[in-house]
């Protein structure tokens, strides 16, 4: 834990004046993600879904037993999108709820068994649960069931198991990869609060308009939502890391660099001269306005 938070601190920016903090030695970094990562809840999930493979029914019934337990006692639900939060609070509603994780078992059994033999509709409801590329159950049940029925190219099932080796690439990464991991995770924990705040009253500007249409291209907010914490823990930092070791993550982080570095400033509001504290400003007379009119309504 010592080394992760260590990690983790060397890869912030130094504050003026504040010495910044050397690395650590990035192979103990390597040592400390893999222990925390064989810790968690989906490796161990994992573990029983391939020792379920091949072993009959009573195991995969079993798989399903042990799987709902384990959800059921860290039940976990993703946050709502911002902009539908937003447009709750103004019109005084009830905030949305976020997309349930519970179909992600689905996936499990897939990994373990094999994806025919859960079907396409589990599946399904596995996929939507991560939000990708902001397709419903509907949708990913309609795509999946054209493969089941031989009406569209076969998928290479092979690549799920592939992709649910969580050890081996961080195992195999090298320091600049692990580096490199760092920076995309850091970013992205930037971008993701800018997203997220949008939600609570935060004032719009083009930049960070241009921001979120970004990530609402490549629908990535669910996703982001379920990897990035805006305050974790050693073992949610290990566990980002992990996952950003991946392309997907790496390509986005780039995006959102790029759009920043084209775009205006993200704290300036059209017309406002004052830059971020004219920002700011607005911020918190939008957040004292609502308060009061909720200890109004009241």
């Amino acid at each position: 834990m010592a080394v992760l938070e260590w990690f983790a601190e060397a890869g912030m920016a130094a504050q003026p004046g504040v010495v910044q903090v050397p690395e650590p030695p990035v192979a103990a970094v390597r040592e400390a993600v893999v222990w925390v990562l064989r810790g968690t809840m989906s490796y161990r999930l994992l573990e029983v879904a391939r020792g379920a493979a091949g072993a009959g029914e009573e195991a995969a019934d079993a798989l399903y037993e042990v799987a709902g337990r384990l959800m059921g006692a860290h039940p976990y639900r993703g946050a709502a999108n911002p902009a539908l939060v937003r447009a709750a609070l103004e019109a005084d509603e009830d905030v949305p709820d976020g997309p349930e994780f519970t179909g992600v078992v689905h996936l499990v059994a897939a990994i373990g068994l094999g994806a025919q033999e859960v079907g396409a509709d589990a599946l399904a409801e596995a996929f939507a649960a991560y939000g990708l590329f902001g397709l419903t159950a509907g949708d990913w049940a309609q795509m999946l069931g054209a493969v089941e029925r031989g009406e569209s190219p076969p998928v290479d099932w092979g690549l799920l198991q592939e992709r649910a080796d969580v050890l081996g690439p961080v195992q195999q990464a090298s320091d600049e990869q692990l580096l490199r991991a760092r920076t995309v995770l850091l970013g992205l924990r930037m971008f993701y609060g800018l997203y997220a705040m949008h939600g609570l009253f935060m004032p719009d500007t083009p930049a960070l308009a241009a921001l979120r249409a970004r990530i609402d291209e490549w629908g990535m907010f669910p996703v982001l939502d379920h990897v990035i914490a805006l305050s974790p823990s050693p073992r949610h930092f290990a566990e980002g890391l992990a996952v950003c070791l991946e392309p997907l993550f790496d390509g986005l982080y780039e995006t959102l660099m790029e759009q920043l570095t084209a775009g205006p400033a993200l704290f300036q509001l059209p017309g406002n001269e004052t830059g971020a504290a004219g920002f700011m400003e607005r911020w918190i007379g939008t957040l004292r306005g609502r308060a009061q009119s909720g200890r109004g309504a009241m």
